[in-house]
């Protein structure tokens, strides 16, 4: 009996980019692939925040606590981070941020002596490598007026004086060092439209059909007054049409089909790093994982490394 083949070879075509933004198509896979590359541009590409405060003087509104969590969920970037190490794999250091493989080490000191309400933002923080500095600070330009994101806000004679230290990690431990604010995807639509059902229609009920979509999927043809697809990306699955349709007394006039092989992504990045860099450490990191997991079927000694899962997947 020939022995089936299940290898796929997926393909992408880039349909928009920009250094927060990606869009692209995956095609000639399945939902479970796409969905572990999302899974894994959310939760396992590792950036760098903050991950620890020595707070040595306080007299702001905030408490320690507080001010801490705020410091951690500020971006940092994260260029460098593929190729740093976690700190509790570092055999370099003992953890107190003096390590240049692992951590980068921040100070801020901010003192209010005017009338005046002092912001205490992300551009105070000084940091001891230049390629790790919170995103806005790069992001803005010399014309602008804004003050960074907000870390706390003294009155005169109020003092914040710490030391913090950043590290690497990926979002399954903490959502501070996600690299992405969003990412999505849909199943591509293939609609197609029963013409000669459309043209038994009078012109304002194609308009009232047409209407019914919650979104801009169809138009009007301004020279033959035909019904049209604009946009077939627009379409939200929401079955709106075809609901429509049947109402009118027209089923079957609109069917819209998923595209099981096909799916379109959109990426948003944090700032951490570039969108596009994003999606490219996500593919790294899912080869990473799949050359995991073949050796903990291939071998014995994986038993140590990746305990009960390398004997469930040789059986044992």
């Amino acid at each position: 009996m020939a022995q089936i083949s299940y290898q796929r070879f997926p393909k992408v075509k880039i349909r928009e980019m920009k250094d927060d933004y990606l869009k692209f198509e995956l095609r000639e896979t399945d939902a479970s692939m796409a969905n572990a590359l999302r899974r894994v541009m959310l939760a396992e590409v590792p950036t760098i925040a903050i991950d620890l405060v020595e707070i040595e003087m306080n007299s702001s509104v905030l408490n320690d606590e507080f001010i801490a969590h705020r410091l951690g969920l500020i971006p940092l970037t994260s260029s460098r981070a593929m190729g740093m190490r976690f700190s509790r794999d570092c055999d370099s250091c003992d953890g107190d941020g003096q390590c240049e493989f692992c951590s980068v080490e921040f100070h801020l000191h901010v003192r209010c002596d005017s009338d005046q309400t002092l912001d205490v933002t992300s551009h105070d923080l000084v940091s001891s490598d230049p390629s790790v500095v919170p995103v806005d600070v790069v992001e803005r330009s010399d014309s602008s007026d804004q003050r960074g994101i907000t870390i706390v806000k003294l009155r005169q004679g109020q003092e914040l004086r710490l030391r913090a230290i950043a590290r690497k990690g990926i979002g399954k431990d903490h959502a501070k060092w996600s690299p992405a604010a969003t990412v999505t995807f849909m199943y591509e639509p293939d609609i197609h439209i029963n013409e000669d059902l459309m043209e038994t229609l009078t012109l304002d009920e194609k308009r009232e059909w047409i209407e019914s979509s919650p979104t801009k999927v169809f138009g009007l043809d301004p020279d033959t007054q035909q019904v049209v697809v604009i946009d077939p990306e627009a379409y939200a699955y929401d079955d709106e049409v075809i609901k429509k349709a049947e109402a009118m007394g027209k089923p079957g006039m609109i069917e819209i089909y998923a595209k099981e092989d096909s799916f379109l992504f959109t990426v948003e990045s944090t700032g951490a790093i570039k969108a596009s860099q994003l999606f490219i450490n996500a593919i790294e990191v899912f080869k990473q994982k799949l050359d995991a997991a073949r050796l903990s079927g291939d071998t014995e000694e994986a038993d140590d490394q990746f305990g009960e899962l390398g004997a469930h997947m040789r059986g044992g």
